[in-house]
């Protein structure tokens, strides 16, 4: 379950009901969840809690598929694809997987996101857009002059900015997903103490230590 509430129709947001009846028909996206794509959907009914933060996130998926940007939509979901997994997203990784095919990735390169570096199934400009994907989020902002400047050599300032603003953004939603636990994000803690199998607290190094003096 989301770490927040979450809020359907009843809230009487307008706004968020004309997206619930395309998102999830007739059906109460509480009490019915489930969405075309296999999602839970709680993304967009924990969002309703807060009626301004719901349209502001949904403007903002508007603006990165307006018919304005000059961005080209296989760049952008390089970006957004490879944020979803540098932060750990499944949510946002898987559905960006799809959305990469419906803008003409191939399989061979989706497969190869999480290790684009050694993989020959990108241009040079691809490559230049998946480093500095990394630069932004791995390095958090941290991008070398000669990422940069391959950007520049084939991007206008308008593309890149474009780029920066939709992959950052991603960022945050790949961040929000994990940390309020939502949609393919609800997932418990993987890294803790395994105990041993006597139920002993030893720790093995100092055995180790110890046993080579």
């Amino acid at each position: 379950m989301p770490r927040l509430k979450q809020a359907g129709r009843e809230a009487g947001n307008p706004f968020a009901n004309q997206i619930f009846d395309l998102l999830f028909e007739d059906r109460d996206p509480i009490a019915e969840p489930g969405t075309a794509t296999g999602t839970p959907g709680n993304w967009w009914t924990v969002f309703n809690i807060v009626p301004d933060a719901f349209k502001h996130t949904t403007e903002g998926f508007q603006f990165y598929r307006s018919k304005n940007r000059k961005l080209d939509p296989k760049l952008r979901e390089l970006g957004q694809i490879r944020a979803g997994f540098a932060v750990g997203s499944q949510f946002v990784f898987s559905q960006h997987c799809k959305a990469s095919r419906d803008v003409g990735l191939t399989e061979d390169q989706i497969a190869a996101i999480p290790h684009w570096q050694v993989a020959d199934c990108f241009s040079p400009l691809e490559r230049a857009v998946l480093a500095y994907t990394d630069g932004l989020v791995l390095q958090r902002g941290r991008v070398p002059d000669g990422v940069f400047e391959a950007l520049k050599a084939e991007l206008s300032d308008e593309e890149i900015l474009e780029f920066t603003y939709i992959t950052c953004t991603y960022m945050m939603h790949a961040i929000m997903s994990r940390a309020l636990k939502l949609e393919y994000d609800d997932v418990e803690e993987r890294v803790v103490e395994i105990a041993a199998p006597d139920g002993s607290d030893t720790d093995v190094m100092s055995m180790v230590d110890e046993g080579g003096n």
